[in-house]
């Protein structure tokens, strides 16, 4: 792949949740090639890297036209993370508010590093636009989610690599009922119904039973976020407050 046929590809951030997998959907849409990258970092819910394969093979047998645009997936072994996290999103405690005032589930530096990895991997495969699922409305107050975090960081990328990669961020003004509205305005009921039962989210790995909304524990943070958005998508409302 030429320079010239970078910026017409693309690197999503694909974790197997909610956020990102709307987020190849809208790349598949844009691009002419679609690479997408996970990260293992001994996450809890590490099921969800089981949902990135079945997601990417649902949504290349739905919509053929985007078939022929999903490039190679990558999953980078981050449990160096992990290792040094002691959060409730790599360790089995119960998820509550920490005295910084941030929930436990905060991962120091985790975007930060998926972002400047991913830039690594774009610069070496000619892939110009990275894109991710970071949001500022339903972001639990994580700081690496802001829109000023992601605009800082494509400058310190684009200084440290001599390169011109764009940062996309298209759910950053989104709550998840818009998100789910996007899934609907990009695929339809198709792919509302992909993401639905082939992503997760659920910050504990529960992946017994099928909601109306997905797979989940129903209680979790991430749940409570996914369920009362799913519904407000239903019924034409936002979902911006809180959980």
């Amino acid at each position: 792949m030429t320079r010239k046929d970078a910026k017409r590809s693309a690197l999503v951030l694909f974790s197997g949740g909610q956020d990102s997998a709307t987020c190849v959907a809208w790349a598949l849409d844009r691009y002419e090639t679609v690479e997408t990258l996970g990260f293992d970092y001994g996450q809890r819910h590490r099921v969800e890297l089981e949902c990135r394969g079945s997601f990417r093979s649902a949504i290349a047998g739905a919509f053929p036209e985007w078939a022929a645009r999903l490039g190679e997936d990558h999953l980078i072994d981050l449990s160096v993370l992990g290792s040094i996290s002691d959060t409730a999103m790599t360790r089995e405690i119960e998820i509550e508010t920490a005295a910084s005032g941030l929930p436990n589930t905060f991962v120091p530096g985790r975007n930060l590093m998926f972002m400047t990895i991913a830039a690594a991997i774009a610069y070496r495969r000619g892939l110009q636009v990275l894109v991710g699922g970071m949001c500022e409305t339903d972001f639990s107050g994580y700081p690496d989610c802001r829109d000023d975090t992601l605009k800082a960081l494509q400058v310190a990328l684009n200084l440290g690599m001599d390169s011109r990669f764009v940062v996309e961020t298209p759910l950053m003004w989104l709550d998840k009922a818009d998100t789910w509205r996007l899934a609907h305005q990009l695929g339809g009921d198709a792919l509302v119904d992909l993401v639905r039962v082939e992503t997760h989210t659920c910050y504990v790995g529960e992946r017994a039973e099928l909601h109306d909304w997905g797979y989940g524990c129903g209680e979790c943070p991430a749940c409570r976020l996914r369920k009362r958005g799913y519904e407000a998508y239903l019924t034409g409302e936002q979902v911006s407050e809180p959980v």
